[in-house]
């Protein structure tokens, strides 16, 4: 690997030992978790950004809307009714390609 340019960084103890482990169980250097890390970061700076139409805002409030007056199904409760409903098949299941 080519010689770089050399930083200093100063963390907070829970940072450092968060990474700490980290690089342990990987077995790397605390340089080399740090250079993933700031590639990782660097990647997902990068990425673009959507913004949504007027309809989507629309439909993203009304079900923010309906969330706060209680309106909602949990994936719990979902996930039961289909087990529960007599014909039907659990979302997950291959039986119906088998």
């Amino acid at each position: 690997m080519e010689v770089g340019q050399r930083i200093t960084v100063s963390l907070p103890a829970a940072t450092f030992n968060a990474a700490e482990r980290v690089r342990r169980t990987q077995r790397c250097s605390m340089s080399e978790l740090v250079r993933e890390a700031l590639r990782l970061y660097c990647r997902i700076a990068t990425l673009p950004t959507y913004k949504p139409t007027a309809r989507e805002l629309r439909g993203i409030e009304a079900g923010r809307a309906a969330f706060r007056r209680g309106d909602y199904v949990t994936l719990d409760e979902y996930l039961n009714e289909l087990e529960s409903s007599p014909g039907r098949l659990h979302p997950l299941s291959t039986s119906r390609f088998s």
